[in-house]
């Protein structure tokens, strides 16, 4: 296990070294860089925009820039916000929580919808109910995530009314402005979010879920154990669910990262203050170092899942091992 880990550290971190190469040779080959955020600002003269030039270290050549940006990130400076003036790192730790509450509950009810329903679509295949779900997790995958979210929004925002007025459901924030704080408001702005993250996600995990199910109810020590006389549930449970998890594992591990990220077009449609709304602005405004530091984590984050994912595999699985 040691050695594993040693291992994947070694590996991981010439990934990022790689990927921090990629990312600043992007960032450094746009037209104007860093400076388009403020070629526009009338307030700004050719001497203030050369001294910001050479503050920035604009003079030297990319690979110099790219060590000294490097050994800045290496000690924990990711740069300020063109925008706030504040810290990169201190804008994503404020959004941060919005995004893993989100993101956590969403993947719950995901989870909570997608295996039990493709289970039972597995053990009734051909059925008319497996032919319902399996059209349902078809037409879940193919809508666009953006139109579903505005769906919900003119439906449950616009359309209907609460009986004390005003809409029936908040589609934007996580809270009613000018009020305080209090758990029934925050749970009534997540439901549109949830709603849309939820019912589109586990339209995916049901079909792999099925899939893996039927791949496995088929397998031989799946029969040995009816042979011997194990009670139907516990054959599902103990024998067959638990190999079939393994691909859902592995995708769900995938996904971490992208719940990071916060589906960025779900924060965006529904203005929740989380990171991919965060990431979706820094674009917008050229904002890079908070654009560079988003994604490094991000990356770091695809790296951290993949080796959770084998962990976990050791777990479930005692004929997988690391060595």
């Amino acid at each position: 296990m040691a050695e594993y880990l040693l291992r994947r550290f070694l590996q991981a971190v010439f990934t990022l070294l790689i990927i921090s190469m990629i990312i600043f040779g992007l960032i450094s080959a746009v037209p104007g860089g860093i400076m388009n955020a403020y070629e526009d600002n009338p307030d700004i003269t050719k001497e203030d925009y050369a001294r910001l030039r050479a503050k920035y270290g604009l003079d030297d050549p990319v690979p110099v820039r790219y060590v000294k940006w490097l050994g800045n990130l290496a000690q924990g400076d990711w740069g300020n916000s063109f925008v706030s003036k504040r810290p990169a790192i201190e804008e994503i730790g404020d959004r941060l929580p919005n995004t893993l509450l989100l993101m956590g509950v969403s993947l719950f009810f995901t989870l909570a919808i997608a295996i039990p329903l493709g289970i039972y679509s597995a053990l009734k295949q051909y059925s008319v109910i497996d032919l319902v779900l399996t059209t349902l997790a078809l037409a879940g995958q193919s809508l666009p995530v953006f139109w579903f979210g505005l769906l919900l929004i003119i439906v449950f925002s616009v359309s209907l009314q609460a009986p004390g007025g005003g809409p029936l459901l908040p589609g934007s924030g996580m809270r009613t402005p000018g009020e305080a704080f209090n758990l029934w408001d925050l749970i009534r702005h997540m439901i549109l979010p949830v709603t849309m993250l939820s019912l589109v996600s586990a339209a995916g995990y049901m079909r792999y879920m099925r899939a893996s199910m039927l791949e496995v109810i088929h397998k031989d020590y799946v029969r040995t154990a009816r042979g011997k006389g194990l009670p139907e549930n516990l054959v599902m449970t103990r024998h067959a669910l638990r190999n079939a998890l393994i691909p859902i594992i592995t995708l769900v591990g995938l996904d971490l990262p992208y719940l990071f990220g916060g589906a960025i077009f779900t924060e965006t449609i529904f203005a929740w203050p989380g990171i991919g709304r965060l990431f979706f602005d820094a674009a917008l405004k050229t904002d890079y170092p908070v654009l560079m530091a988003v994604l490094m984590i991000f990356s770091a984050l695809i790296i951290v899942s993949s080796v959770l994912v084998d962990l976990i595999y050791t777990a479930i699985d005692p004929r997988i091992t690391l060595s």
